[in-house]
């Protein structure tokens, strides 16, 4: 599916190819992400998957995502059809995929004969990206893995979407897979003020109003109180995910051997895995700016 109802178009041989992987009903963020890519004339979106994040929070926490993706398309008046369920659990093992609708919708869009690159992008755990890639070696060559997750390196450390599954990080890690990953230090740049979402997002008809408030309603649970936030602000981590593909940031990134991924979610080197791309900034405005302005223009056309 691709939206360009805009008075600009992507020139020739510009246009990708773009699955998104998200925990939708973790926190508040991800919604942003999904609006945004799907509002990207770039893009065609080939499916929205929905990710697991635990048990912690909900026994049924894909379920609860999937939900959550339908309710974005039905605000949007966009296809169901583009929703996916992926796995509902971690990784049991490194050699053991966990199949599912979503695993193989990636194998069936990376095995496509196609002039534009296939990209996949997770805002949650790798569990589906690493099933798909043991269900199906061949796609490593085909597609690109882009991740928000992970510590800041070159230590590595706690982080929240690695924790939901350490195994499939490892899995993709030591893969030889395209991957481009935004660690945490990074995506926590894209940091926004509730005023500035009640002033640019909430007056945006009935898809603005549910982006602000299913946030604001977010920040009073105890898990969101738990955290370092101040109650002004929030973080818009997923949303990097989308910004790398739209705008190139080719000075903000490393070339980085693939980490060894320890229990403990600390880095530790492989000599056998390949270089990934490791940003070390985004332009957080860019991708506000670029999100506020398509939201504006699909809500009042």
């Amino acid at each position: 599916m691709v939206y360009n109802n805009y008075h600009f178009r992507i020139p020739e041989g510009k246009m990708v190819r773009l699955i998104v992987n998200t925990d939708a009903k973790n926190e508040a963020d991800d919604q942003y992400a999904i609006v945004h890519a799907l509002l990207s004339p770039k893009f065609d979106n080939r499916g929205i998957i929905a990710a697991h994040f635990g048990n912690e929070k909900s026994p049924h926490s894909m379920e609860d995502s999937y939900d959550e993706v339908l309710k974005m398309l039905d605000l949007m008046d966009f296809p169901r059809d583009l929703a996916y369920k992926g796995a509902d659990r971690r990784l049991p093992d490194e050699k053991t995929p966990v199949e599912s609708q979503g695993a193989r919708l990636i194998i069936e869009e990376a095995m496509k004969e196609s002039d534009m690159p296939l990209y996949v992008i997770f805002l949650g755990p790798l569990t589906d990206m690493a099933s798909a890639y043991l269900m199906e070696p061949r796609i490593a060559g085909r597609l690109t893995c882009i991740w928000i997750g992970g510590g800041k390196y070159p230590e590595g450390g706690y982080e929240y979407n690695l924790n939901n599954d350490i195994r499939s990080a490892r899995v993709v890690m030591n893969s030889d897979m395209p991957v481009w990953q935004i660690p945490r230090n990074v995506y926590s740049q894209v940091i926004v003020s509730l005023a500035e979402l009640e002033y640019k997002v909430r007056p945006c008809g009935e898809l603005g109003r549910y982006l602000f408030d299913q946030l604001e309603e977010h920040g009073h649970t105890s898990f969101a109180r738990a955290t370092t936030r101040t109650g002004e602000y929030w973080c818009l981590g997923d949303s990097p995910a989308v910004g790398v593909l739209l705008f190139a940031h080719m000075f903000d990134y490393d070339w980085v051997q693939a980490p060894l991924i320890t229990d403990n979610m600390t880095y530790a080197k492989n000599s056998q895995n390949r270089p990934i791309r490791v940003y070390n900034r985004v332009d957080h405005r860019f991708i506000l700016e670029d999100f506020y302005a398509k939201l504006a223009l699909f809500t009042n056309k």
